[in-house]
C-alpha cells in the first residue's frame, strides 16, 4: 500500500467513561464524558492558528463530538468517514485492558496486538484501510492541511506502519505524523499550534 504523499494532522477523541474505566472500547458508541468535552475544547484551543482546510472524523460518537467541538472553534465543518474508526476488538470489547493483559502475561500495551481475537478487525488492516483514507482525503484536497479525529488503536497501527513503534497518544493533544522524505516522526502541536 503506497504511504500518504505529505504530513497530516491526527486528534485522540476526548475521554469516555470505558476509557476511565480502562476498558476495550472498539466499536461500541459511547459519548464522551465531562473530561472528555474539556480535552476537546482544549484541543480546539491548541490548534488555534493552523490553517486546517478539513476536518475528517471517525463516525463513532465520541470521535463526531470531538471533532465537532473542534470544528466549531475553529470555523469548520466535520465530515465523517468509517476509515478512521476504531479497530473492533471483537470479543474483547468491553473488557478491562488490565485483567486481559494479566491474563496473557502481557506487560506493554503495545503487546496487545498480538493476542486480539480472531472475531475482530485483523490489526494490519487497521492501518492499511486509515491509511488509505489519508491518502484518499490529501487526493481530494491536495493542498489542505487535514485533521483526522478518531482512536487510540487506529493511531498506534498508524503510527507503527509510519514510524515503526507506538507512541504516547494523550486526549486533547493533537499531533502531526510529519513526513520528511522517506522518514516519518511523530510532532506534537503545543499552544496555539506551534510544534
Amino acid at each position: 500500500m503506497a504511504l500518504p504523499p505529505r504530513s497530516f494532522l491526527c486528534l485522540r477523541h476526548g475521554a469516555t467513561d470505558w476509557n476511565r474505566q480502562g476498558r476495550f472500547q472498539g466499536r461500541t458508541d459511547n459519548l464522551l464524558n465531562s473530561d472528555g468535552v474539556a480535552q476537546a475544547r482544549a484541543a480546539a484551543l491548541r490548534l488555534t492558528g493552523v490553517a486546517i482546510g478539513a476536518i475528517v472524523a471517525s463516525p463513532l460518537r465520541r470521535a463526531v463530538q470531538t471533532a465537532e467541538i473542534v470544528g466549531t472553534a475553529l470555523s469548520l465543518p466535520v465530515v465523517v468517514d468509517a476509515g478512521v474508526i476504531e479497530c473492533d476488538f471483537g470479543s474483547l470489547e468491553g473488557q478491562s485492558i488490565r485483567d486481559t493483559m494479566r491474563k496473557h502475561g502481557l506487560t506493554a500495551l503495545e503487546q496487545l496486538v498480538s493476542i486480539l481475537p480472531a472475531d475482530g478487525e485483523p490489526w494490519p488492516a487497521v492501518s492499511e484501510r486509515a491509511l488509505r483514507c489519508v491518502t484518499t482525503w490529501q487526493e481530494r484536497h491536495p493542498a489542505a492541511e487535514i485533521l483526522f479525529v478518531g482512536h487510540d488503536a487506529v493511531m498506534q497501527a498508524i503510527a507503527q506502519r509510519l514510524c515503526g513503534g507506538f507512541f504516547e497518544n494523550r486526549y486533547g493533544t493533537p499531533f502531526r505524523f510529519a513526513r520528511s522524505g522517506d522518514a516519518w516522526a511523530v510532532q506534537e502541536i503545543g499552544q496555539f499550534g506551534q510544534i
